[in-house]
């Protein structure tokens, strides 16, 4: 058989794992020992270990080898998980995930990173070994029994999943001399037996020499599709523990028991891949896209006499928008795919500068779009990793200024109406407004008369801007926060900043729920219709003659108030035919993008309506000034404006 088809399972699968290790890792260091907190971070690294010696990854499987030592010893209670042995896991966490990295994709082993991480973990071994108080049962109940007394009795179906229990009992026989008798209660006649099913129980007897963990890791390939009890016997106060159903029970209730749980955890999720959600997300795409045709072409029909008709399309539109909002929620997954990588991040960040941290977050459960949590990650990086570096100051200076020496870093997650508001904060300094300002004015940035503390803290978005005294491999290079923004525009989010001096900063991203669809204001320019993005629009006017002037021989501009912007004629900038003689004055859309001003000179307002996304530069190529396109009900193909890059060509004043 060929198992490299079962590659991709299992590296997502090993993934995860590596997630759950570094958290259960993380809250130990942070708490008192765990006995639960530890034995997920086992069963993590069992998981992997036994994966890996399937497909054959020896080097993974001789680390998690090690791991797996050091972590069984924290759950007997004879190994403190303290702070040198939490280093060194966390350390052998990276250097798996390397590992794993180099099994998937191919490359090179970092042999000088493995070898240091395996004497690492086989000095902690080599040392003696602390009681943990409270982390395991007491010394009579872990003392090695007489022998150990295993009853298993397999679920029928056990062959079908690929298990033998012929496997187990020659890793049983590898701790000693393993006595087997077949238990046939369960035996049906002859004629009635299944070859592909497992009908025998059996009542085995191991050697106690053998620790408990060894025999329960024989059985962790089976243990959701078996009944097993491990029982020690003649040792003192030697209690049965029941690792599934008991054996003494009757076999079909207790089959079916485990195969209930079984199925009820297999119903409540079930992996996919991503493109084929994705291609369903564009075939549902296309069904609204269908739906809003059929709904345009029904307008001119008589009410009365297609009363049916009528009645069907409207409900159609009501079935396709909850089937539409359902599909999207597919792809919606909690923030926490984002934020479970700060805890490790600050910690060793924390440790680097010599402060000390906490991290709080909230709202991990808010669901965002998977491709936005993708491209949002860096953006959160780069905010944390300047929260940590310049928004806190070091413990002295905390303790000199009446605070806590440690610090905290806020993450923060809700939704507000079709949006995700991520904050980023902290209880550090606080940002410093006469320092920035006399930055900008250093580096010739244009800054508004009487600058608002908004107008300030934006200025440390500009390209290069940087207020640090010496440059680090942390920040203070200048480059980071104006790439934060500009990936936060590019997502059509937007960014801002509080800041109170010598109470902290708070950095406030706001983002679309979903990139498929897009809220809209539709305007018609001469025959063709334009989509522009609800969230840059700012107002719309209908200026008159006097308020639209020429300036540097061709460049138009709007007054506006008490501020001008630049008028884009679309027309003009699409090279889009003349209408010729057209009534009445052009109507100005004001857009906002990247942090500037300008208005969108068009022929006439259509409305708002939602719109699905469809990527031009894949199905067609790059068009400057449009971002994607979508299909209207009446079948015509409408772009999406972009501003963004409609104003990278043009000079424009600083929003206000």
């Amino acid at each position: 058989m060929d198992i490299s088809r079962f590659h991709a399972a299992f590296f997502e699968e090993s993934r995860e794992g590596l997630q759950a290790m570094e958290a259960g890792l993380l809250r130990l260091e942070s708490a008192e020992p765990d006995l639960d907190t530890i034995n997920v971070v086992f069963r993590a690294a069992h998981s992997i270990k036994g994966g890996a010696a399937t497909f054959g990854f020896r080097a993974v499987t001789d680390l998690t080898h090690l791991l797996e030592t050091l972590l069984d010893e924290a759950r007997a209670g004879t190994r403190q998980l303290d702070a040198p042995a939490v280093d060194a896991l966390l350390e052998a966490v990276d250097v798996l995930g390397s590992l794993l990295q180099v099994a998937e994709h191919g490359g090179d082993i970092d042999g000088a990173a493995l070898s240091h991480v395996q004497a690492s973990l086989q000095a902690l071994l080599d040392g003696t070994p602390a009681a943990v108080a409270g982390a395991g049962g007491n010394t009579a109940a872990d003392a090695a029994p007489e022998s150990w007394r295993i009853a298993f009795a397999p679920e029928p179906s056990l062959f079908m999943s690929g298990n033998d229990p012929l496997r187990i009992f020659r890793d049983l026989a590898e701790h000693g001399a393993l006595d087997a008798n077949v238990d046939d209660a369960r035996l049906p006649p002859f004629s009635e037996l299944d070859p592909f099913e497992a009908h025998l129980a059996w009542d085995l007897m191991l050697p106690g020499s053998v620790p408990r963990a060894a025999i329960e890791d024989a059985f962790a390939w089976v243990e959701d599709q078996c009944a097993l009890q491990v029982e020690a016997v003649g040792a003192p106060a030697a209690t049965p523990t029941p690792v599934s159903a008991s054996a003494d029970e009757a076999m079909p209730a207790a089959a079916a028991a485990a195969d209930s749980a079984r199925q009820s955890e297999q119903d409540s999720s079930i992996r996919v891949a991503v493109s084929k959600v994705d291609s369903l997300i564009n075939l549902v795409g296309e069904l609204v896209i269908t739906q809003a045709m059929l709904t345009q072409r029904a307008e001119d029909l008589d009410p009365v006499a297609h009363e049916s008709l009528l009645s069907g399309l409207a409900q159609l539109e009501r079935n396709t928008r909850d089937l539409q909002e359902a599909v999207m929620s597919v792809r919606m997954l909690p923030v926490e795919f984002a934020f479970s990588r700060f805890p490790r991040m600050v910690r060793d960040l924390a440790a680097r500068l010599d402060k000390k941290v906490r991290l709080r977050t909230s709202g991990e459960a808010t669901e965002l779009d998977k491709g936005v949590i993708e491209k949002i990650v860096d953006p959160l990086v780069h905010l944390v990793r300047n929260a940590i570096d310049h928004g806190l100051e070091p413990p002295a200076e905390r303790r000199a200024a009446g605070k806590d020496e440690t610090g905290t870093v806020t993450l923060n997650a809700t939704h507000q109406g079709g949006h995700i508001v991520i904050e980023v904060g902290d209880d550090g300094r606080g940002m410093d407004r006469d320092r920035i300002l006399a930055k900008a004015a250093e580096r010739g940035l244009q800054v508004p008369d009487n600058p608002t503390d908004a107008q300030v803290w934006d200025l440390v978005f500009q390209p290069g801007f940087s207020t640090a005294d010496a440059l680090t491999d942390v920040s203070g290079r200048g480059v980071g926060m104006d790439v934060v923004k500009s990936n936060i525009l590019a997502l059509g989010g937007a960014v801002e900043v509080r800041s109170t001096r010598g109470a902290g900063s708070t950095v406030v991203v706001r983002l679309p729920l979903t990139l498929a669809i897009l809220d809209g204001m539709s305007v018609a320019v001469g025959e063709e219709v334009f989509i522009v993005p609800l969230n840059m629009v700012i107002e719309s006017l209908q200026p008159e003659a006097g308020q639209i002037r020429t300036i540097a021989g061709d460049t138009r501009v709007l007054r506006m108030r008490d501020d001008y912007v630049p008028l884009v004629n679309l027309r003009e900038q699409f090279r889009l035919p003349s209408a010729g003689t057209t009534s009445g004055n052009p109507i100005a859309v004001v857009v906002e993008a990247d942090g500037r001003r300008m208005a969108l000179e068009v022929d006439d307002l259509l409305g708002q309506q939602q719109v699905v996304v469809k990527n031009l530069e894949t199905n067609y190529r790059r068009i400057p000034g449009v971002s994607g396109a979508t299909i209207l009900g009446d079948g015509r193909v409408a772009l999406i404006v972009d501003a963004g890059s409609l104003g990278s060509t043009l000079t424009l004043p600083a929003a206000a």
